[in-house]
Formats: C-alpha cells, structure tokens, sequence
C-alpha cells in the first residue's frame, strides 16, 4: 500500500509540476522549441530548475541501500547505446516538436486539452501497440560463419 501511495503523490507533484510551468500548453512547449523563429526560453528554467532537484534525489539515494518503497534499486538492464535507441529517440522527438507533446504532459492535460490531446494519446497508444507487435516478431537467425 505504501507503494501505491508514493506513486500517487509522486504523480500528483509531477503533474502539478507539468500544469505549474506549462509544459502541457502545446503552443508554449513548440514555440521553446522553435529557436530559428519567436522563441519562448522559459521552459529552460523549467529544465534548469529541474536538474539541481532531481541531482539532489540522485546523491540522497546513494546513500540508502534500498529506496524507500522496495527491497533494491532498480537500474536500466542495459546502458550501451544502439540504433533502435537512437531511432527511438528521434521519433520521439520528432513527435513532440511537431505535436507539442509528449506522454508525460499528455497525460496531465487529458482533464482540459480536448480533442487535440485524446488524438495525440491515441496515435501514442496506437505506437505502442504497434511497436509491441513487431518488437514480439522473430527475428532472423544469425548466419553461420
């Protein structure tokens, strides 16, 4: 139960955090995004802000043996960087700049962004499923030699 209830306060401040600094206005997160033309750079002190706290979070969990709410900390199961990483990283960024947003975001403006922000999770949730069909694919065999 405790872990429920720290996934929902931790959701609940990220989403207030989204809502507080507009990162759920699609017009404001393009237009940061937008560098050639009317640049808006106050979501760089949305990032700036964010990077003391979450360093801050890093070095108070170095400290512990254990988080909290489980028996051990959980890290990536893998850290090289490969071509279905980078790809992924490109759609996904393609996609914010050209939508305006992202899941996070998207998520927290459900309640009030209307049609535009159910489209965009839609597409998202139809990409997901799309990627879990032919993520699930076999691949070739490797040759032998």
């Amino acid at each position: 139960m405790a872990r429920i209830i720290a996934a929902l306060a931790a959701g609940l401040v990220f989403g207030l955090g989204l809502v507080v600094s507009q990162m759920v206005n699609p017009a404001k997160v393009l237009a940061f995004l937008d560098i050639a033309g009317d640049w808006d750079p106050s979501l760089a002190f949305v990032m700036g802000a964010a990077i003391p706290v979450a360093a801050l979070g890093v070095a108070l969990g170095k400290r512990r043996a254990a988080p909290l709410c489980a028996p051990a900390f959980a890290g990536p199961s893998r850290t090289e960087l490969d071509g279905r990483l980078a790809l992924g990283a490109v759609i996904f960024g393609v996609g914010w700049g050209l939508a305006g947003y992202c899941p996070g975001p998207a998520l927290a403006s459900v309640s009030f962004g209307g049609g535009p922000v159910l489209l965009f999770l839609a597409a998202m949730l139809a990409g997901m499923a799309g990627f879990s069909l032919i993520d699930g694919l076999p691949r070739g065999r490797p040759r032998a030699a």
